[in-house]
């Protein structure tokens, strides 16, 4: 969606949801709030896009929203990167001659190095729980 359009984003989920609803935000972030962007993710898998920070998300959620809970799940998707690619190549024996050696080896960096930007914890992956203030706040069990 971009940076440009969060407000907008947080403002249509603001008029479609149901006075005492909640709203889920599940997204990869960034450790810092600044423009750049992974050139080879930008070109061949996300185009256009980018990866919020915790004070984008603020920013632009404060308007319209308390932030009832916020779950970072980050150090362990590096994990789960790592297990697809070891199924993909695994399974490429299978899939190959539906695929070029070229989208093999992009798929494979890719994955590798999504993982290595969440092992560094420069990357992460959040779940972000939004309300309009549920009364005595949001219980959430861990």
């Amino acid at each position: 969606m971009g940076r440009k359009n969060y407000d907008t984003y947080f403002s249509v989920v603001d008029r479609n949801l149901k006075p005492d609803g909640l709203f889920l935000l599940h997204t990869i972030g960034s450790k810092k709030t600044d423009n750049n962007v992974d050139p080879w993710i930008n070109k061949y898998i996300f185009p256009n896009g980018c990866l919020p920070s915790v004070r984008q998300i603020a920013h632009a959620s404060e308007p319209h929203f308390v932030m009832e809970d916020w779950h970072n799940f980050g150090a362990d998707y590096d994990t789960t990167l790592m297990a697809w690619y070891d199924r993909f190549v695994a399974s490429w024996p299978e899939i190959a001659d539906n695929y070029s050696e070229r989208f093999k080896r992009m798929f494979s960096y890719y994955l590798n190095a999504c993982a290595g930007a969440f092992r560094a914890r420069d990357i992460q992956l959040w779940q972000v729980m939004f309300s309009r203030g549920v009364e005595q706040g949001l219980r959430v069990a861990r």
